[in-house]
């Protein structure tokens, strides 16, 4: 943004410091009329014709600016995606120790992409890996959403699931 003697264009349309128009004035005029009131003459919309200029205290301007570029900041949240992986002869212990920590990462307000892993002839028996698919699916239901349901990806079944809101 340009303010005062950095604005280019001879003529403004000048937006005095209550959001009243003042018209179409010199560069000269505006710039004496802010330093009247002790302020300053910041260009607004440089690419309309003539360019707005608004007659404001260009400091808080930036800091409330940069305020909200802070807030807007702060209310982001970043997923991330963990991943567990099982295999067709993974033990029914080891299973439940895989489902609790897809429930931690559930709790952290993280994706899990659950991957089922077929290797050599494994391929064959797909339909085990399903049902252990869908025995783990069973017991999310009440945490998670499912957000892609279990699907053959090349040598391996892939779901992803997410936390409630």
């Amino acid at each position: 943004m340009r303010i005062n003697r950095e604005i280019k264009s001879a003529t403004v349309r000048v937006i005095d410091e209550e959001s009243k128009q003042l018209g179409v004035i010199t560069l000269d005029e505006a710039i004496a009329h802010a330093e009247r009131v002790v302020l300053d003459l910041v260009e607004v919309s440089p690419t309309a014709e003539p360019p707005v200029c608004k007659i404001m205290d260009y400091g808080k301007y930036r800091y409330r600016l940069s305020k909200k570029m802070h807030d807007a900041k702060k209310s982001q949240t970043v997923i991330h995606i963990k991943e567990i992986r099982l295999r067709p002869k993974t033990e029914e212990h080891d299973v439940q120790v895989k489902i609790k920590h897809i429930k931690k990462f559930l709790e952290k307000h993280d994706k899990v992409k659950i991957s089922m892993m077929f290797r050599g002839r494994e391929i064959a028996f797909t339909e085990i890996g399903r049902r252990l698919m869908d025995e783990i699916k069973s017991e999310l239901a009440n945490d998670c959403v499912i957000d892609q349901e279990p699907r053959l990806e090349g040598r391996s079944m892939v779901m992803v699931v997410s936390p409630k809101k």
